[in-house]
């Protein structure tokens, strides 16, 4: 059974961007809180760009009016984090959550749900970055102060410690995460929500890392169609789901319909992300994958030097 090299990348884990404390109703919002509110619309469409100026205007107002370590400034900062770290700007991020997180801390306590949020968006940027020893801690201490409450949100940092766990090949313990989260989403949400769309793309490369190639693809697929009837065919989990199956049909010898979903992937990304995103330089790597495989080692080269180009402007110094 034939792989190829860098054969998929995990879907980009589920990330909280949680209403700021004591945001009102509409009727009766502040400008801060109408600009959280429109963000948040964006973010969950995935125009991380358009979302980005209404996320820094939304915290330079709660700190001109509460100031820098207010407790109303650490879900502004959170969300801001959860942004760049969308954009691939994992360097902005982190000392964005880690001042949530410290603000958190100290004005809620270390064991309250938001405390556990903010965890799980850390070690989430730690396993972007590859910090696996980092993130593996942090993500355990969000799901133990999830499960004292039986807060549905655990679901974010399950999703995310597999993901960490499959990064390292750890996948029998990967699956059974991926399969918990899923369960606790689906119960609460619906079978048929986009949140769980994440989780179906982390639980596919799972299996297809077991050969369990139809339980991926049927997830796969799966994934595609909820997400498009929720925002349409532009979103970048589309264009992970479409990463994901292109490398299972790779792995597969389904070589045309590979290179077909790998360039979908890459056009997508490229529209929703821009054309510096991590995510973009993953899918590029495995078209490179593909390419060296047939034999077509031009077209391999020209995708690898892009793909490097894009780490080289993203990976932290």
């Amino acid at each position: 059974m034939r792989t190829l090299t860098a054969s998929i990348c995990v879907a980009v884990a589920a990330l909280a961007l949680s209403l700021s404390f004591g945001v009102p109703s509409h009727a009766e919002e502040d400008e801060a809180g109408t600009l959280a509110r429109q963000m948040k619309q964006l973010y969950r469409a995935g125009k991380y760009m358009e979302a980005l100026p209404l996320a820094q205007k939304s915290l330079a107002l709660r700190e001109k009016e509460f100031g820098p370590d207010d407790a109303q400034v650490a879900m502004p900062l959170n969300d801001l984090g959860t942004i760049h770290y969308n954009l691939g700007q994992y360097a902005v991020a982190e000392p964005l959550y880690k001042r949530a997180l410290a603000i958190d801390e100290k004005t809620l306590g270390p064991n309250h749900a938001e405390v556990a949020m903010v965890l799980n968006n850390l070690g989430d940027l730690y396993r972007a970055e590859e910090r696996y020893a980092e993130a593996e801690p942090v993500l355990k201490r969000s799901i133990a102060i999830h499960e004292k409450s039986g807060d549905p949100s655990i679901v974010m940092a399950l999703s995310n410690l597999g993901a960490v766990y499959s990064h390292q090949g750890r996948y029998d313990e990967a699956i059974p995460l991926f399969k918990r989260g899923l369960a606790v989403l689906q119960k609460a949400l619906g079978p048929d929500d986009p949140e769980a769309t994440v989780l179906m793309n982390n639980l596919a490369d799972a299996y297809i890392n077991r050969n369990r190639y139809a339980d991926a693809e049927r997830l796969l697929k799966r994934s595609m169609a909820v997400t498009e009837k929720a925002f349409g065919p532009d979103h970048p989990d589309i264009a992970q789901a479409q990463n994901n199956l292109a490398a299972l049909y790779g792995r597969q010898g389904r070589n045309a319909e590979a290179e077909r979903l790998f360039k979908r992937s890459a056009a997508t990304f490229e529209k929703t992300l821009g054309p510096d995103h991590p995510d973009l330089a993953g899918v590029l790597e495995n078209l490179a994958g593909l390419y060296k495989y047939q034999g077509r080692y031009a077209d391999a080269q020209q995708a690898l030097k892009r793909s490097m180009a894009i780490r080289g402007k993203t990976r932290p110094i």
